[in-house]
This record gives C-alpha cells, structure tokens and sequence, in this order.
C-alpha cells in the first residue's frame, strides 16, 4: 500500500530544498559578481546579437533568467536599454538558463553531501564576505542534488499506481494539458529550473514519456515569464513592452516546436542515442535545444517582434534617453581641446535632465498626478548615469597634456557635473517628501503651498538661467543667478518664520511642518548649486 503522506511529504520537502538552494546560490553567484550585472546589460549590449550573448553570461552568473529579465526591464524602464537590445537579452536569458538543467542531470551520486559540508564550513568558519559567497553557491549546489534526491526518492512509489500509463497516454494525445500544467506550476514555484528538475524526476523514473513531458516543458517556457510580467506593472509602457516580449517570444516558440513536435522528438531521441545520454541529460538537450533553436529562429525577426508588441502595447510616455550624445573618445588623444567641448555639450544635456526633473517635480506638487513620478526617477537616475560618463570621460581627458586655459576649463566642467548631479537628488529628496504627504495624508495649508510654489518658481529660474549662462558663457545671466541664488536665500528666513506662526497658531501639524521646512532647505540648496554653475563663468571670464 502506498503511503500517501510519506510521498507528498518527501516531494514537497526535496522541492523546498530544491527551491531554496538555487535561490541561494545564484544570490552568492550574483554577489561573487560584485553587482557588476547592470553595467554587463547596459554597457556591452550595443546590438540583439551582443544582447544574446551578454544575456547568456549574465543567467548562467545568477542562475536565473528570471532575475536576468527583471533586470533587464529595469534598465528599459529606466532608459538604459532600448528595446531592440532588451529582446536580444531576453533571449539569451532563455538560453542561459538551461545550463542548470544540465548541471542537475549530472549523475553525482552521493557526493553532493561534501559539497554541503564544504559550503557550511565556508560560512561558518570563515570572515571574508568573499568565502561566505563562494560558501553560498557551495552549498546551494549540493543543496540542489539533495533537493533532486529527496523528489526522486519520493517518485520511486508512483511505480505502484495503476492509472499511471494511462495518464501517461492521456498527456499524451492532450499536449494542450502538458503546456497548461508546465506553465501553472512553473508560476506557482517561480523557478523554470524547479519545473525541469521536477521533469527529469519524472522521466528518469519513467512515470512519463518523452512525448507527454515535452509539452510540459514548453509551458515551463511560457510560466517563467510572469516574474518579468510582475517587474512590468506600474513601469513605463517601454517595460511593459519589454515583458511582453518576453512572453510572446515563448508563446510563438511553443506554436512553433508544437507544428514541428514530430521531427523535434525524433532529432532528441537521435541525438540521445548518439551522445548515450541519461534520461535527466535527455530533458536538459531538449530544454536547451528548445531555447536555442527558438532563438535562432526568432532572432532576424526582432524588428517585427518589436513592432508587433508596440501595436498590442501602443502609446508613449515621454522616455528619457540617459545615454551619453556627445562623448567620443577618438578627440581624448588627437585633441584634447575637442574633447573638453564634448564633455562641455554633455554637461549641457545632463543640466537639461536636471532642469527638467525640477519642473516635474514641481508639477506633480501643483498636480498630485502620480504620472509625473515615473519620469523624476528616471530624470535622476539619467543624472547619475552621466554623472559617471562624464567624469570619466574628463578624468581620461586630464591624462592628456592640456594648456593652461583648458585646464581651467576642465576643472570647471568637473565642479559643473558635480553641481548638476546634486541638484537630481534634491528634488528627488522633494520627491520623496510630497510622496510621504501624499501616503500619510499630511495636509499643507494653502498658505504653505502658495510659499512652496513661490521658491519653487524661483528655483526653476535660477537653474535655467545657470545652465543658459553655461551654454553661452553669459556674465549678465550668470549675475542674474547670483540675484536670484540671494532671492531665494532671504525667501528661506521668510517661510521659516511664516512656519513658526503657523504652528503656533495651530494652522498645521508637526508632520506638514517637518515636510513643508525640508522642501525648503532642499530647494535653498538647488539655489546654492545653481550660483556655483553660474561663479564658475564669473571665475573663469574675469
């Protein structure tokens, strides 16, 4: 008699195991990488090939291409990647994925327990985060087997059932079922790599045929893109397209391998016979095969793929293009002097992002339309992003001999990044600030508000005049900010007392005071970043 509890009991046991294990290791994997994942996917995927490619090596680094495609519709959403690039990686990521498949068919008998022992001792035993991380994917990777053993083990009983033939015959003539259950399961664990394991099982233990488990493992396919579906919701509509690819690309290759199940059966049990494969390396090449062949397939199609998913998902909300226009390290050797203008029309681009993000900040305080969120973040993040391009670029450009007055130009682009940069995170700190009102309900009297709008405007105008006076070395606008950067200063002592007697007259709580006077000092301080852009003309032209 089969002992029901025993089975279930051991099945859901080995998968917790299972589950947690490649969680574990691909979190000591993605650490070991030294969070260098998003430069890899933002820097190096400059086509849908390179995407391919760099979406392999990133989901075999992580083990997980849904964490891959979570990343990638990030950086998407955040403007870092078009959309072109992002297929490309999404793609990759399928591809990478099966690797595990491959490492769990590997017949390692009982020698996983050593892998466990050594993992514990690297975590327990040793300081350096470096070995806990190595630790991490140690033991993850014996806790994998373990989890495999303990399902397997669990499976051996099902021998005994009679309808299991006859199940087996049903999944058979109902692939349609197979996709089904593929794709529930794989959604209801959130691990492709737990559904192929689980399949192995399966099949190893000949509880089912090569034609019932491969439309299970097409709907794996299928269920691994809700993660990137779940990444997309509240993103912009250039994320939600990127995690519609991700899905239609494994729906069209599942339509596809269903047309040609026949010839694709035959092409695994071949290759089976020719490689002598074991029965869990049989369900790794038809998972690899599947990815792979769908992405050779799918690849020349990318255009169209992009226009399909822009049709079902129309619409555009304004995306900020973050990436660098104007520096090309050919001028760093040939002329410096070139280069510095470069860096100059950059830092130029950078304070229209900065200028902008002040103004929909602004707007959502007037407004209280969630809308404009969105684009403050990714205004901000674009200012960090060139932040960083920018000074590297000067910081190569400083190697080179420069003459006395390119150096003076030089460290004064330096101090402009560095202003414009601070800028993005005050009116991200604004940000924040209205967003607590808004999520605690802290009302503003009119009053408040109407001082708020005041500074806020006079802000605006003393960063648009900086950046103008940058763009045309204007001495009369740069004094213009030194008159408004002064402006805003005595507006500063002004609310402050105004907020005092709002509070002693009880027109406000101490929560909207505690926001009200830190939009204040956030917008003080854009004042102050604003007159240093526009001293640094005044220095330089005196």
């Amino acid at each position: 008699m089969i002992d029901w509890q025993n089975i279930l009991f051991q099945f859901l046991g080995g998968l917790g195991v299972f589950l947690f294990s490649i969680k574990f290791m691909g979190e000591g994997l993605q650490k070991s990488a030294d969070d260098r994942l998003r430069e890899w996917l933002s820097r190096f995927t400059t086509n849908p090939l390179m995407g391919v490619l760099i979406g392999i090596i990133v989901t075999v680094c992580i083990q997980s291409s849904s964490a891959t495609t979570v990343i990638t519709v990030g950086l998407v959403s955040a403007g870092f990647l078009t959309l072109r690039q992002a297929i490309g990686v999404i793609m990759g990521a399928n591809i990478g994925t099966t690797v595990t498949a491959f490492i769990i068919g590997i017949d390692i008998g009982i020698y996983f327990y050593p892998f466990l022992a050594l993992g514990a001792a690297l975590l327990f035993f040793f300081k350096k985060s470096i070995y806990h991380h190595i630790g991490q994917i140690v033991f993850g990777f014996g806790g994998l087997f373990l989890g495999l053993e303990l399902m397997s083990n669990s499976m051996q009983s099902l021998h005994q059932l009679a309808n299991v033939p006859s199940l087996m015959v049903h999944l058979s003539n109902q692939p349609v079922i197979g996709i089904f259950l593929g794709t529930i399961f794989t959604l209801l664990v959130q691990s492709s790599t737990a559904t192929v394991g689980v399949l192995q099982g399966l099949y190893a233990e000949q509880l089912i045929d090569l034609t019932s488990a491969l439309p299970v493992l097409f709907g794996e396919n299928i269920g691994t893109t809700i993660t990137a579906v779940i990444a997309s919701i509240g993103a912009s509509i250039y994320a939600k397209r990127a995690a519609a690819i991700h899905v239609l690309f494994n729906v069209i290759g599942t339509i596809i391998f269903m047309l040609l199940f026949t010839p694709f059966i035959q092409y695994i049990e071949w290759l089976s016979r020719v490689l002598h494969l074991e029965p869990r390396m049989q369900i790794a090449l038809a998972h690899g095969s599947f990815n792979t062949f769908n992405t050779l397939i799918q690849l020349p199609f990318i255009t169209g793929l992009t226009i399909l998913v822009t049709k079902i998902l129309p619409g555009h909300d304004g995306r900020i293009d973050v990436t660098a226009k104007h520096l090309d390290p050919s001028f760093i050797d040939s002329s410096p002097a070139i280069a510095l203008g470069q860096a100059k029309e950059e830092v130029l681009h950078m304070g229209a992002h900065a200028l902008r993000g002040l103004e929909e900040t602004f707007l959502y305080m007037k407004t209280g339309e969630a809308f404009h969120i969105p684009t403050v973040i990714q205004l901000e993040g674009a200012l960090n992003h060139l932040d960083e391009e920018i000074t590297n670029y000067l910081v190569m450009v400083s190697k080179q001999p420069l003459s006395r007055a390119d150096s003076i130009r030089h460290h004064t682009l330096l101090t402009n990044v560095r202003d414009i940069e601070r800028i993005g995170d005050h009116f991200e700190n604004i940000l924040e600030l209205l967003q607590y009102k808004e999520h605690h309900e802290v009302y503003l009297s009119k009053s408040a508000r109407q001082d708020l709008i005041g500074m806020f405007s006079l802000a605006i105008e003393a960063v648009r005049k900086s950046i103008e006076a940058l763009d045309t070395a204007s001495l009369s606008l740069a004094q213009e900010v030194t008159e408004l950067e002064s402006l805003i200063d005595d507006m500063e002592g002004k609310l402050r007392q105004k907020h005092i007697a709002r509070l002693n007259a009880e027109e406000c709580s101490g929560a909207a005071g505690v926001v009200y006077t830190d939009i204040v000092s956030n917008l003080e301080r854009i004042g102050d970043h604003a007159v240093n852009i526009a001293d640094s003309i005044l220095g330089t032209r005196q």
